[in-house]
């Protein structure tokens, strides 16, 4: 194969939003600060929890503790909070005919491949890179090519970010990686189009755009 296609998760393939918000709520309550409303709390997501806390000012000295009570919260509760979006599978199968997968994510990459798997997804993708595993989240390009590097053909294949952040879109430019961005998760149009790259429904309408630009 001779393309390489990286997703982004939440927002691009999953909606946890679910599993996120009741675990976000469970953490701020159990440190006693009122439960934010659901709206703030998505317009965080795809960012790292340690931005995410901050943005809801929670001291800086004091997000560990929230991240970690967030995260034991969100182990138990991300496979029955998660879906695939509409056409999200279908997506990812006619993507993986034509191109190898990978994924780039802010959650953890050992709780992505669980919920992958757990969706009937994981199979079809050859890396998972995670929050743990790099040192600057996107918008930096280290998830990016972090991902790449498990890719033999890295060096002569055509590269894309799905992703439905202006953090994916940013990710990739810094990359050297072409971008589509998707309308269906956190980011907003506006936002999005002022990458100048493909803006499409969702990450089937996407992969139909990376076949499509394939063949040019």
């Amino acid at each position: 194969m001779q393309a390489i296609i990286l997703f982004d998760l939440d927002g691009t393939l999953i909606d946890s939003t679910k599993a996120i918000y009741a675990s976000f709520c469970e953490a701020m309550e159990a440190f006693g600060y009122p439960k934010p409303n659901l709206d703030s709390v998505k317009a965080t997501i795809g960012h790292t929890l340690e931005d995410m806390f901050l943005a809801h000012q929670i001291p800086e000295g004091r997000v560990g503790e929230f991240v970690q009570s967030y995260r034991n919260a969100y182990h138990a509760k991300m496979e029955a909070g998660t879906t695939l979006l509409p056409n999200a599978a279908e997506a990812i199968r006619l993507a993986a005919s034509f191109a190898d997968l990978g994924v780039v994510t802010t959650k953890r990459g050992d709780y992505s491949t669980r919920l992958l798997h757990a969706l009937g997804v994981g199979e079809y993708f050859g890396c998972v890179v995670g929050v743990e595993s790099i040192s600057r989240p996107k918008p930096d390009s280290e998830p990016i090519l972090k991902a790449l590097e498990s890719f033999s053909n890295a060096a002569v294949a055509q590269k894309y970010m799905v992703g439905d952040t202006t953090l994916d879109l940013e990710s990739a430019k810094r990359a050297g990686i072409s971008a589509v961005g998707v309308l269906c998760g956190y980011g907003k149009e506006e936002a999005l189009r002022a990458y100048n790259v493909p803006i499409c429904v969702d990450a089937l309408a996407a992969v139909r755009e990376i076949e499509r630009s394939l063949r040019i």
